[in-house]
């Protein structure tokens, strides 16, 4: 199916904003992985020991994925059209290459929806956490990516190479 065949999935048959039905959609196993890749300045980088970044607000990897969860769980509170979904799973990986923090969060639910914008939710509000907790020492943090990584389950099944 090319672009052209191709509908907004929020969008009535009238040109308004509308909440997809998903009351005859199958309820199938759904995953979704998001990522999130924030560089640091040196000045940032300071505070690394052991994998972890210490500041006076505490630590800030740990508190991001905190904060990544509570946001992935809200999401149909944050994003207008998206279903409020009850997460079965919400986790989290992080690593270090170089001075940039990359941020995966990766949902799961069986459902009649999927759970993308959950995992993008997750990663954006952990990158924007790490940001707020490290804003004292420099304004030069950069959030440079967020993107879908996989989706499985529904309709179809998405994988984007790293």
């Amino acid at each position: 199916m090319n672009i052209k065949e191709k509908e907004l999935s929020h969008v009535n048959k009238e040109g308004q904003a509308a909440m997809v039905d998903v009351g005859e959609k199958k309820v199938t196993r759904r995953m979704a992985s998001a990522r999130a890749i924030v560089v640091l300045p040196q000045e940032v980088m300071s505070l690394l020991k052991d994998g972890e970044l210490w500041g006076k607000k505490g630590p800030v990897i740990q508190t991001a994925i905190i904060a990544g969860t509570m946001g992935a769980k809200r999401t149909g509170e944050l994003i207008p059209m998206c279903h409020p979904l009850g997460l079965e799973s919400c986790s989290f990986d992080t690593e270090w290459k170089g001075n940039e923090l990359i941020i995966q969060c990766t949902t799961k639910i069986e459902s009649k929806t999927g759970v993308e914008m959950e995992a993008l939710t997750g990663a954006s509000v952990a990158a924007l956490t790490v940001y707020d907790m490290c804003k004292a020492l420099s304004h030069d943090i950069v959030i440079k990516e967020i993107k879908l990584l996989e989706k499985r389950g529904g309709k179809s099944d998405f994988k984007r190479e790293a």
